[in-house]
């Protein structure tokens, strides 16, 4: 094909201004795949007339798998039939995005052979996405991925992919082997992964230190951010040297600490660990001078969402640190429990986050057998009336009543 053989004008507006767009991607893929060619009529035809012409395929996917596939049909298949199917495909990708030339080749190469070319790296998970191909072709695709050691991805109702930073590999801040612990999770919740069986998605994200670059605390729905329980590491010649060099470190430094935990004399900075938050603003502008502590491990956080039903959410603190070395028994122990829990009482579509705002973090806690800890309390209770629940051991009753008796 020599090249798009529909009129775009709407489509052509959004590939004026300085952003990249994906309507001149697909463009570039419209002069070999007549499938993008019918998708950007089709598109255009949804532009003017504000309509969108998709409908979602219902089960389609390859055998054995439940998740993986995102199956698209178009309403208009005699008008644009190199759409009528436009299945969406996610693999999961290597911890950390780390690819060989060859490995993308490879991918691209099929694509373009077996879909429409276009792909999206990557989703807001991290798979590698491929846009657009037919219900014949997924066997086929399958095989051909599997065969070069990918594998699907998630989709719908189960553990979606599991995603991380490049932690130790590239990063001196990351608190733990986020990669490590990312390909472990992949591995031993591959039934999880596969089979939706949960009342919606459950996203796994490991960040090696409170920066986040994969901004687990905002869309996981449990999150893994490396931090330190001992003290702050400080080079202070290395801290001179920020200051000698024209840092103003009282007001972006030391002012800007949400903990006010910070202190500097002209000479010497002073550091209050018990009231520091590990918020890493201090590293961050003077990475030499500055370093986490040396016992690291991560911060388990579990809740957040972006906003489908109730609203967006942000994790609230699961377990304040624990030490993230293999086979990480006890964390896998505590999701079982509470994947057993958000299973039997969790309403269709409700996320993890959305179901513990339902019972209360207190009771979601004594179901799953964890202790409650002033570092999950998000900020002090506005109700000035406190309620015990009394415990008795076995007798303690009785002797109560006599003591009132007496």
């Amino acid at each position: 094909m020599a090249g798009a053989t529909y009129k775009t004008p709407k489509l052509d507006e959004l590939e004026k201004g300085p952003w990249p767009s994906f309507v001149k991607e697909i463009k570039m893929a419209a002069r070999r795949s007549p499938m993008a060619n019918d998708l950007l009529g089709q598109l255009e035809k949804s532009y003017t007339e504000k309509i969108g012409y998709w409908k979602h395929g219902g089960i389609v996917g390859v055998m054995g798998y439940g998740g993986g596939v995102i199956g698209r049909y178009s309403q208009l298949p005699e008008e644009f039939p190199g759409v009528s199917h436009f299945h969406t495909i996610r693999v999961n990708q290597p911890a950390g995005w780390f690819y060989t030339s060859k490995a993308l080749r490879g991918i691209c190469d099929m694509w373009e052979k077996r879909g429409s070319g276009l792909t999206n790296m990557h989703g807001s998970t991290g798979d590698i996405v491929l846009l657009g191909t037919v219900t014949d072709q997924l066997e086929p695709i399958f095989a051909e991925l599997t065969a070069t050691g990918f594998d699907l991805g998630g989709s719908g109702s189960d553990v979606r992919t599991p995603s991380c930073c490049c932690g130790k590999a590239r990063c001196e801040w990351a608190c733990y082997d986020t990669m490590a612990v990312c390909y472990d999770f992949t591995m031993s919740f591959q039934d999880e992964l596969h089979r939706p069986a949960f009342p919606y998605k459950y996203k796994f994200k490991f960040a090696g230190c409170p920066n986040d670059c994969v901004a687990s605390v905002a869309r996981s729905d449990m999150s893994f951010i490396g931090t330190w329980r001992d003290d702050i590491k400080v080079n202070a010649e290395e801290v001179k040297k920020y200051v000698d060099g024209g840092l103003d470190i009282i007001n972006n430094v030391v002012l800007n600490c949400p903990g006010k935990c910070m202190k500097w004399d002209g000479k010497k900075l002073e550091i209050d660990n018990d009231s520091c938050r590990h918020c890493m603003h201090c590293i961050n502008v003077m990475p030499k001078a500055l370093a986490p502590g040396d016992d690291r491990g991560a911060c388990i956080l579990i809740g957040s969402k972006a906003p489908i039903v109730e609203g967006a959410l942000l994790s609230s603190v699961l377990i304040p640190f624990i030490k993230m070395e293999p086979p990480y028994t006890e964390i896998k122990e505590i999701i079982e429990r509470i994947w057993d829990l958000w299973c039997e009482e969790g309403k269709a579509r409700e996320r993890v986050g959305e179901f513990i705002q339902r019972v209360g973090m207190g009771n979601f806690l004594e179901a799953i057998e964890v202790e409650p800890l002033a570092e999950m309390v998000a900020h002090p209770r506005e109700n000035p009336y406190v309620f015990y629940e009394d415990y008795f051991e076995e007798g303690d009753e009785d002797e109560d009543e006599e003591e009132e008796e007496g």
